[in-house]
Parts: structure tokens; sequence; C-alpha cells
């Protein structure tokens, strides 16, 4: 059971995990350094240890207690209550969702085992808004999508805005890093996979097309300004494109991730 600990300073040493939670550049290099990363709100803390992530602490304001008392029962880190404009001090910013949980990172996976039973995958090349990976999550979880592969600069799935748009699945759908990006694509070909490239390259072909009848399938998206890069839009088995009205030719990363997904799930 998880140690209750009161705390009326918000200077508090016991507290570093959670300072300058607004600094993205500070927060990612004392997480990396650490080795932790945080999960915000009822919901989120709940879905993470619930999905095997060891805790490290928590910090909540007072009436949190009750709602995650099931959570705190099963945990042996301390807990760290203490009012919400103290929290607000600590934090740099309203704690509205009440609860935080501070929480170990574990070594990521191996490809293969990712991908063992998969037949649905979302692969993300040069994603960097924390708020997108967050909702690509989301959206890959809600339609059945299997896993999830990054290439190497793709913003951390394990960042908190990330978790928190993402509602807690970054812990329920599989995923890991490419440790190739040049021949990430031909290698998922060779695992049986058709890889199907979003982009407005010329042969691209209506999304409903490219993966009708498709028993294996990896989806390709790019980053936010430039979209793929020329390697992974050649070298996808398929390129495909979301057919819109005039005038108008491409949407935002998640957006367009959801619509493709959605397609996808009824192939």
């Amino acid at each position: 059971m998880a140690t209750i600990v009161e705390v009326d300073d918000p200077a508090d040493p016991r507290l570093a995990d959670y300072r300058d939670l607004r600094d993205v550049e500070l927060r990612k290099n004392l997480e990396a350094e650490h080795g932790l990363f945080l999960a915000e709100g009822e919901k989120v803390v709940r879905r993470a240890v619930e999905g095997g992530c060891t805790p490290r602490s928590f910090l909540m304001a007072p009436r949190w207690l009750d709602g995650l008392a099931d959570v705190l029962d099963r945990s042996d880190a301390p807990c760290f209550v203490l009012s919400e404009a103290l929290a607000e001090q600590v934090t740099g910013f309203h704690v509205h969702r009440g609860a935080l949980a501070s929480l170990e990172r574990q070594p990521l996976p191996a490809v293969d085992e990712v991908l063992e039973g998969a037949r649905s995958v979302l692969v993300l090349e040069d994603v960097v808004d924390h708020t997108n990976v967050g909702a690509i999550f989301r959206s890959g979880a809600a339609l059945g999508f299997d896993a999830v592969l990054l290439a190497p600069r793709c913003a951390d799935p394990l960042y908190r805005r990330s978790i928190k748009v993402a509602m807690g699945t970054v812990f329920s759908v599989p995923w890991t890093r490419l440790p190739d990006w040049h021949d990430a694509l031909p290698s998922l070909s060779a695992r049986g996979f058709t890889t199907v490239a979003l982009t407005l390259a010329e042969d691209s072909s209506p999304i409903e097309d490219a993966v009708a009848g498709l028993d294996k399938v990896a989806l390709v998206l790019g980053s936010e300004g430039h979209g793929l890069s020329p390697r992974w839009e050649q070298s996808a088995d398929r390129r495909a494109i979301i057919p819109m009205a005039e005038g108008v030719d491409s949407l935002n990363v998640a957006a367009a991730t959801a619509v493709a997904c959605y397609v996808t799930a009824r192939r």
C-alpha cells in the first residue's frame, strides 16, 4: 500500500520528478536522465498502473485519494498529498485533473516482439508534435490497430502531453522505435506487411483501393510539415491518398490517421 505523505512546502526535494512540467526541453532531458515519465489525470494514472508500469511516486490533491484508492493499495510508492495551489507552484500549471504519477521507463521491446500476431500497424516518420503522436495512438487503439512503430526522430509517446491526449492508450497499444530508418519499410515488407504510404504523390490511389483485400497492412505517415521523406515514399509498397474536396490537398496528420485507420479497419 502506498505511503501517504502530506507536503506543505513546494520546494520539498522529494517532489523533484514533478517540477517545471511546462519546460519541454528540460523535461525531456530530466526524464531521459532519470528513466521516468509522468501520467496526468485519474484515468491515465489508473491505465498506466494497470498497464504494468511501476510507479516511483504519486502527487495529488486530497480529493483524489478516494478515487485512486485501489491503485494506491497496489503500490509501495509514496503518495505526496498537497493542496491544488501548492501543486501548481511545483508543476508550473493548474493540475485541474488533480492527480499525477511518476513512473519508471522500461526498455523498449524489439520490433519483432511488437509485431507478433499483428495485422494492422501504424508507422510514423518524424512526427514531432507530442499532441499529434498522442492523438494517433488514440485513433489506432480505437480502430483496432495492433501496434505503432516510430522512426528515431518522432516525439516521445511517454511525454506527459502525448499520454494525456492518447488517454493512456500508449499503455495498451504495443509500440517501439525502429532501429534502422533507411530500410524500415522494406524490412516490414519482408515480414509480410504491405506498406501503404499516405502521400500526395502522383501515383497515389484512394486509400479505400490501396488497402482493399490486404491481409497485413502497415499505414505509413510522415511529418507535420513535409510529409514523408523521398526514401520512405519511394520504398513503400503502395502510395495512397484520402480524396478531398477541390482546393484542399491534405489534413493534419492526426486527422489523416483517424480517417485512414477507419478505412483500413473495414478493408
